[in-house]
Parts: structure tokens; sequence; C-alpha cells
């Protein structure tokens, strides 16, 4: 029997170990399931006799060399800043490793040793990143197979609401971490490059700046820059293209309505609030408001935004229930972006009976014999309940898969890695499509970069 031992059983997990629990016996698993939350783990067994839960340290030493010794591969679901113990422990017991997180640095500097060891350290493999990278190779290295050029790729994903459960003004709830959501942007210039100019856009001017594209049968949507698409470059082997812009998908209307909290400074997490436990909703508004004798909260609003009493952005703003005077923030020593996420979270927050919906649109403009292209390729999946969520759907799978097709030697090229190549993108999307996670390619007039589809 084989061993996969799993660090982490968080939400995005509850579609991975339901997929290596589905494949236990025909593929002879087991799986050792371990979270600081021994109940949350069990729960994520659902009473299989393959699995064991257990509760697990990431700075227990001991336990955690006892586990990772007995696998054969550990899949970490932890905090991306807490990979890197696990990672050091796989090498000195020689055991594959497979993350949906980003490669860090850290975890960069271990190619070397990892590679020496002959392990496989698949990371990037969840769905953005993850799906992203996989779907855009794919076409990438099939107009290059045709003798093709890529000049333009452009790369949006978004967790948004599904539209049976989008029920608010402002077209969103929260799918993921909250937390994530309200520091979007921040940190950083965005960076990226259009017909071959580089382009900056600076956190203050982010949510305005939004390029707007039609998914068909769920309407049209907006995206905003992410932080650094020029990464991304050498990575997809686009060193020569024209446009390179990777963003962030809501529905219309989110960002501009967004930028309103945004100019307040209610996003800010680098500074406490006096009081913040005792404070008001209406309390922490007027904190970022000019003083004035006889104006209302909500007047001094609408004068500082410049915004009427009949703008749908006011009514964003009182559906959120804002100027509530009683309801009370009750988190002490709170930064302003953590009481924007308690008063969001009061009304963003899914439902039992919500589901989530993942949206993900690629753009690729490329040459060939002579002429331009374009083909667009969409993907939409929408979520089964609140524990089998879009997101957990399309972050677990690739990571089940991918764990599979390496503990059975499909996978075998040694090194600190992301999923570019077509021996590990090929088989996982193929598999993908078996759950509904299909992108549907459609080509059209090749459009280049047009001003006309950006906000000024």
């Amino acid at each position: 029997m084989r061993n996969i031992l799993i660090i982490g059983a968080g939400r995005s997990a509850s579609s991975l170990i339901e997929y290596l629990l589905n494949k236990s016996v025909t593929e002879d698993l087991f799986l050792t399931i371990g979270d600081l939350s021994a109940a949350l783990a069990e729960r994520k067994t659902n009473g299989h006799e393959r699995a064991r839960a257990i509760a697990f340290d990431i700075f227990n030493e001991a336990q955690r060399h006892e586990e990772i010794g007995r696998a054969d591969i550990v899949i970490s679901m932890l905090p991306a800043h807490l990979h890197y113990e696990v990672a050091k422990d796989c090498i000195t017991y020689k055991k594959h490793m497979v993350t949906a997180s980003y490669i860090s640095p850290a975890m960069q500097e271990l190619d070397a040793l990892v590679t020496a060891n002959n392990l496989v350290f698949m990371n990037e493999i969840g769905l953005d990143p993850g799906i992203d990278h996989m779907s855009a190779m794919k076409i990438i290295d099939e107009i290059r197979d045709q003798g093709g050029k890529v000049i333009l790729f452009e790369s949006f994903c978004g967790g948004l609401v599904a539209p049976e459960s989008d029920n608010n003004l402002w077209n969103y709830k929260f799918t993921w971490n909250p937390r994530n959501v309200v520091l979007a942007g921040q940190g950083g210039t965005a960076k990226f490059i259009q017909e071959g100019t580089y382009k900056y856009i600076p956190y203050n001017k982010l949510f305005r700046r939004t390029e707007f594209m039609q998914v068909e049968g769920y309407g049209r949507f907006e995206g905003y820059a992410n932080r650094d698409s020029l990464k991304y470059r050498s990575v997809y082997g686009l060193d020569d293209a024209l446009t390179l812009y990777r963003g962030t998908l809501r529905r219309v209307g989110f960002s501009k309505s967004w930028n309103m909290f945004v100019t307040l400074g209610m996003t800010d997490d680098s500074y406490v609030m006096e009081d913040s436990e005792t404070m008001s909703y209406r309390e922490f508004i007027n904190s970022f408001l000019p003083y004035h004798p006889t104006d209302s909260v909500e007047l001094k609003l609408r004068h500082m935004l410049n915004i009427d009493q009949d703008d749908i952005q006011w009514e964003k703003l009182m559906e959120l229930d804002l100027f509530n005077a009683h309801k009370i923030v009750g988190l002490r020593n709170a930064t302003p972006a953590q009481i924007l996420e308690k008063i969001l979270s009061d009304k963003w927050t899914l439902s039992s009976d919500d589901k989530d919906m993942i949206v993900m649109y690629h753009k690729f403009g490329y040459e060939l014999n002579g002429q331009q292209k374009q083909v667009d390729a969409t993907m939409v999946c929408i979520g089964r309940d609140q524990t089998f969520t879009a997101m957990a759907k399309t972050v677990g799978l690739p990571v089940a898969i991918a764990a599979l097709q390496i503990l059975n030697g499909k996978i075998t090229t040694p090194g600190v890695q992301l999923p570019i190549n077509k021996e590990v993108y090929l088989p996982i999307l193929k598999e993908l499509e078996e759950f509904g996670v299909v992108f549907h390619e459609k080509h059209v007039p090749y459009m280049g970069y047009n001003p006309q589809n950006v906000a000024s």
C-alpha cells in the first residue's frame, strides 16, 4: 500500500481528498490527513477505511520527521511560507512533494538538491497558479507546433459567486480568503507589457484601469492587472511577445465601487486604529472624513467621493450597512483593512445554499503564415456545495492528479518545477475534463490591444 501524507485539511483540500479516497482501492493508496484541528481532518476522511486523521503541528519536528518518513509522497496544503520546512524534510527522507503555491526563492534554491536526489517537487499546480499555466502552455505549444509565433497573451482568473447565488449589488461574495480580497493589488505596482510598451499601474489607480470581456452564457466581466505579469515572459517562453498581461476577474462595476474604499484609505493594513474594539461602523467611516460641525457622515462621504444620492455607488455603500451606529467592530487593535474585512464579511459570506464560480479567460494573439490570428479560451466551473466548492475543485483536483501521476511514474523529470511541460499538463488537463473543468476555444479576428476596451 502506498502512503500519501496530506498536510492541511482546509477548504481547498476537500476535492483533493475525495479524489484520492475514490482512487484508494484501485491505486492501492492510504491517506494520512494532518491538520492542527484533528476534528477537521477527521471530517475530511468521511470515515474511510483507507484514511487516518491526525492532529499535526508543522513545528513539531519529531512528528514531522515521522510522518514524512513513512510517506511515499507529501502534499502540502499549508500556507506558502510553511512549505520550506516540509521541503527540507522531503529531501532528507527522499520523498516527492506537491504544493499549489508559487515557487518561493527559498524553494527554488533547493532545486539542485531535489534534482540530485531524483525527486519531483511540483509546485503551482492548483488553479491560479496551476490550471492557468497548464491551459496556457497547451495552446502556446500548439501554436508553436504549427510554426506560429505568439505575440499577445492575456490571462484572467476570478473566484466569483455563481449566477444563481448572485443577489447583491456588488455581484460579489467571498469565495476564498477575504483578507486577500481586501489587500488585493497592494505591495507593489502592477507591471505588464502592452503592444511593446512597458506599463505600470500604481495601487491608487489599479481599480480604474480595467479591461472588459464577454464569456458566452455568463455575460460581461472586467479584469484588473495582477502585480507582476512580466515574470511569466521567460516561464512561458514569451520574451518576444508584444503584450503580456495577467489579471483578476470581477463582474463589471465592482472595481469602480471598490476604488471608493481605496480612495478613503480603508484598505490600509499598515497601522492600528485607536479604540477599534468599541468603534461603530459609522464611526469607522467617519474616521476617514473631514470634520464638519453640521454635515452628516453620509453627506461628507458623498461630497468626498463626488457621488449623488441616486448613484448606484451610493446604493452599494448603503447595502453594506456602513453607516450603522449600533453595529460594533469588536476587533481589538485592528487595522483599517481588518475592519473593512469584518464589515464586508457580514454581507458577502456565502450562505448555506450559495454556490461559487471560477472563471478563467485566456487570449492568444499569434502570427502564422504571414497572418495575425487570435484564439480565446474560457473555462467556467460552478461549485457543488459549500464543501465541494468550485475553488476547492479547481485547486485540489490538479494537486491530487499530479500526485498520483508522480507516484505512478508518469511524471519523472526531477527538480523544483511548475506544470509547464507536456508530460505534466496534457494528462492532467485531459482528466480534469472528466470533472467538468473544460476550456472552450474560439477563433476570433485578431484585435491586438484596443484602448477602447480599457477604462480611463
